[in-house]
């Protein structure tokens, strides 16, 4: 019989190769010496399921499938974390889904096979639960999985458990039902290019009564519910050893402050001092923020 989770979180989780540059980013046909390697758990779910562990929340997650070569890897580093992998299908015929990361300070270059997968057409993630979703108390669900996506949000929004998505457009299921959307950099540029953010903010508010967050990477973040004055927010301010995650530890952030019914000056405030402190170290997964560390970052 499983355990019960507070949280579920539902969406991608990799295998990530991770290459830490030492003298700057890669320059065309010039050597780079590498600093440091690893082979760790990523994707936007499995990082968050990292990071909200070591806050002390217990976690259900499920998506991606996983294979031969990630599965080993995978069940070995949450074997003693607070997070149950037993929804998760794990493959015997394929060795998985992997990306591979060069990283030097602020910049970073993702590489993988993501558009080949997604344009064959064959589904290679879950279908969410029912049982697995119902009796946490608050949910993070990435976009990427389409129907599957849509099923976890319908189940969260039919037993009231608040969840959070990240980077779902103004008119998107996913915002409408969302408790916290947290849009980032990447995607204003994609979904509205040319607009200022304040006009990006408009459109989201007015679609949703949930909670939506601008990031701008070192900018001010921007926030506000529908009719409501959009707040500005500086992040922390720290020094920089690899943004890999930062992202997904905003919004395992998030679900936290969800969970502990913060305020929405404080559920910012706490979410940018988890990334603060996720981007101050490398690798992430080996070095997750804890929750003391996190207050300390923002003077508590």
């Amino acid at each position: 019989m499983k355990t019960q989770a507070e949280s579920y979180l539902f969406g991608q989780i990799l295998g990530t190769h991770s290459f830490l540059l030492k003298d700057g980013f890669l320059r065309p046909d010039e050597y780079s010496e590498i600093e440091a390697k690893y082979f760790l758990p990523g994707g936007e779910t499995g990082t968050a399921a990292t990071v909200l562990a070591s806050l002390g929340v217990s976690v259900r997650m499920d998506g991606t499938w996983i294979g031969t070569e990630v599965a080993p890897m995978l069940r070995a580093f949450y074997q003693d974390k607070t997070v149950d992998l037993s929804s998760i299908h794990f493959m015997d015929d394929d060795p998985g889904v992997m990306d591979y990361v060069v990283i030097a300070g602020l910049v970073r270059s993702p590489m993988g096979r993501f558009q080949t997968l997604f344009s064959t057409g064959k589904r290679w993630w879950s279908i969410p639960r029912e049982e697995d979703i119902k009796d946490c108390r608050a949910a993070g669900i990435d976009p990427f999985f389409g129907d599957e996506s849509l099923l976890a949000a319908d189940i969260c929004s039919r037993y009231g458990i608040p969840y959070v998505t990240i980077d779902s457009p103004h008119d998107s299921l996913l915002h409408r039902k969302a408790a916290v959307n947290v849009v980032s950099k990447e995607c204003t540029a994609e979904h509205y290019a040319g607009m200022d953010a304040e006009e990006i903010m408009k459109l989201m508010q007015a679609e949703t009564d949930g909670l939506t967050i601008i990031t701008q990477g070192g900018g001010d973040m921007l926030y506000a519910r529908k009719g409501g004055e959009i707040r500005r927010m500086k992040p922390f301010q720290v020094e920089v050893k690899s943004t890999l995650g930062a992202g997904d530890t905003y919004k395992a952030g998030c679900v936290y402050g969800l969970l502990k019914g913060m305020s929405d000056d404080e559920l910012v405030r706490f979410a940018s001092a988890c990334s603060g402190v996720a981007i101050s170290r490398f690798p992430l997964p080996l070095n997750p923020p804890r929750l003391e560390e996190v207050k300390q970052l923002m003077g508590e």
